[in-house]
């Protein structure tokens, strides 16, 4: 059994047991944490796969092919949870931003083990960097769903157009912070500066 199925099952366990303890709204927030840590470990199968089978080195697959299958999978727990469930539009929020969290959580902690934990302030900064950046591009995508879901022509249309932003977006970031140096450290930064406009924005907009 390879490293990150070991990781996955250390972390699913608490999660697992507080969703069957948990009574209240928490227990949905906990679901999604899990769905999103079960995502990135399918993509993390399912890019592995597609970079053996077209022979892509890492760099490569880290930006041609990574951010479609992690953009993808993360999205397919919402879409799941739209069309089962039928919630209401208050109750949405709280599926793709803790997908996202459940996400980036299980694989910054792969990336700790992989890397170990000799360089502090680069694993800092990488884990506030590619946290936001998931929270982002997740967030990229349910804002579309929540203003284009109701209308039916747009329902199809508007999802993949924003899916397609938010792997662009992705796909920009990992090749910058796979470059050495400075350009790395811009990569980290862009999520982060990208949620203080929007923020910001939002809140000169309320």
């Amino acid at each position: 059994m390879n490293y990150i199925e070991n990781i996955y099952i250390c972390l699913m366990a608490p999660i697992l047991i507080s969703i069957l303890c948990i009574q209240s709204r928490g227990r949905p927030m906990m679901i999604f944490v899990l769905a999103g840590m079960t995502a990135c470990l399918l993509s993390s199968y399912i890019s592995t796969f597609m970079a053996a089978v077209y022979g892509m080195d890492y760099t490569t697959a880290s930006i041609a092919v990574t951010p479609v299958v992690e953009e993808v999978m993360k999205l397919l727990p919402t879409l799941f949870y739209l069309l089962v469930f039928e919630p209401r539009k208050r109750e949405i929020p709280y599926c793709p931003v803790m997908i996202a969290v459940g996400f980036a959580t299980l694989e910054n902690v792969c990336y700790l083990v992989q890397n170990g934990t000799s360089q502090f302030f680069n694993l800092l900064i990488r884990g506030f960097g590619t946290g936001t950046m998931h929270m982002f591009c997740g967030s990229i995508t349910f804002v579309g769903i929540i203003k284009l879901w109701d209308k039916l022509w747009l329902r199809f249309v508007g999802t993949v157009g924003l899916l397609a932003v938010a792997i662009t977006y992705h796909g920009v970031y990992n090749m910058l912070v796979l470059q050495p140096g400075l350009a790395s450290y811009i990569g980290y930064l862009i999520p982060l500066i990208s949620v203080a406009i929007s923020v910001f924005y939002i809140r000169k907009m309320s």
